[in-house]
C-alpha cells in the first residue's frame, strides 16, 4: 500500500493535491502527517523526502516527491486521474501544470489557511491578473468539456490541483463570476474536502510564517480553528 507524507492540513496546499485525489478516486494509502514544527525546531522532512519537502509518496522502496510527479505516478497505475478523451486529457494536464508553476501572486498573497476568514486589503496588480487568468481557465474547461468538473463529468487530477484554490476563495472571499464560485463550492463539498477541512480546524499547531502571511494580506475577521475566536486583527 502507498504511504503519503503530508504536513499541516490548515496550511499545506501542496499536500492537499495528491491526498484529495487519492481519497476521491478511492486509491488506498496510509497517511503520515508531519507538522512543519517551529523556526527554532523545524521537522526534518528529508528523513522521508529526497528534497526535504511534502508531499512525498512512498510505494515500497520508491519515493515520489513533488505533487505533480505524484499525480503522474498514480496516473500510470490507476484509471481516472486524467480523462480518457485525448483533448480533455491534454487540457487537464496543461491546467494542472499551469497551477503547479504559475499563479504566484495568488499563492503568495493568499496563502492557504483553511480556518481563517480574511478581508483582503486590496485586489490589484499581479493578484488581479492571476484571478482573471483563473476565471478564464476555469470557464474554458467547464464550457469545453461540459462540467461539472474542470475537464468533464468526473473529478480528476486537474481538479485536485485547484482544490487549494477553493479553500483560498473561501478564506479570502475572492471575487469570481458565478460559474467560478459554483465550481469552487463543488470542490469544497466533496466528502474528501470536507474531511480535510474539518481535520484542519482541529489541528493544534500554528506556524508563525503562515499566520503572518494571512495578517499581511488583510484583516483577520474570524478564526474558526480550535481555540480561535471571532475578532478583527488589523
Amino acid at each position: 500500500m502507498y504511504t503519503l507524507y503530508i504536513a499541516n492540513r490548515n496550511y499545506s496546499s501542496w499536500s492537499l493535491r495528491p491526498w484529495v485525489l487519492m481519497r476521491t478516486l478511492g486509491i488506498p494509502f496510509d497517511e503520515r502527517l508531519v507538522p512543519f514544527g517551529t523556526a527554532a525546531q523545524p521537522h526534518d522532512f528529508s528523513r522521508f523526502s529526497p528534497n526535504g519537502k511534502v508531499p512525498c509518496l512512498h510505494d515500497g522502496s520508491t519515493a515520489v516527491w513533488d505533487s505533480l510527479a505524484i499525480v503522474e505516478y498514480l496516473a500510470e497505475r490507476h484509471a481516472g486521474v486524467w480523462p480518457g478523451d485525448p483533448l480533455a486529457r491534454a487540457f487537464a494536464r496543461c491546467a494542472a501544470a499551469e497551477m503547479h508553476s504559475g499563479f504566484g501572486a495568488l499563492r503568495q498573497i493568499c496563502g492557504m489557511n483553511c480556518g481563517l476568514r480574511v478581508r483582503l486589503q486590496r485586489i490589484e496588480g499581479a493578484l488581479r491578473t492571476d484571478l482573471e487568468r483563473l476565471q478564464a481557465l476555469w470557464q474554458d474547461g467547464l464550457r469545453r468539456f461540459g462540467g461539472p468538473y474542470l475537464a468533464g463529468a468526473a473529478f480528476g487530477g486537474a481538479d485536485a490541483f485547484f482544490a487549494p484554490v477553493a479553500f483560498r476563495i473561501q478564506t479570502y472571499e475572492l471575487p469570481l463570476p458565478a460559474a467560478g464560485l459554483e465550481y469552487a463550492r463543488r470542490l469544497l463539498e466533496l466528502p474528501a474536502m470536507r474531511c480535510w477541512y474539518e481535520a484542519a480546524l482541529e489541528e493544534p499547531w500554528r506556524d508563525s510564517s503562515h499566520e503572518q502571511e494571512a495578517r499581511d494580506a488583510g484583516v483577520v475577521i474570524e478564526d474558526l480553528r480550535r481555540g480561535g475566536h471571532s475578532a478583527q486583527n488589523a
